[in-house]
């Protein structure tokens, strides 16, 4: 979800479904004091929300800036009939441990 997004779904104030794992942070100080204004700026909104909510933003957008790598391996044909290379990038290798991870915390 986009940073932007994320701004229109505080003012709607709509929940988001959470595992039960804890993450423990210390924030620097600056961005602790920017959580806590957000926060009160969108008052039905814990800092814990806000940390949740702006993490899961910024880890979508990291996923999508990982660039793709063409690697050697045709993988289909597009609508054209021109070849589709496997992606060598990080994002396979992210997109794997994701599901790993996201089975462990079932």
């Amino acid at each position: 979800m986009a940073l932007k997004k994320l701004l229109e779904k505080w003012k709607e104030n709509s929940p988001s479904a959470v595992t039960r794992e804890h993450f423990s942070v210390q924030l620097p100080l600056d961005d602790a004091a920017r959580v806590l204004a957000l926060s009160e700026m969108f008052p039905g909104k814990t800092p814990e929300a806000i940390i949740t909510e702006v993490l899961s933003a910024a880890l979508s957008e990291i996923e999508a800036e990982m660039p793709y790598v063409q690697g050697d391996k045709v993988i289909r044909l597009d609508e054209f009939g021109d070849p589709v290379y496997e992606d060598a990038g990080m994002t396979p290798r992210f997109l794997e441990l994701i599901r790993k991870h996201a089975k462990d915390l079932q």
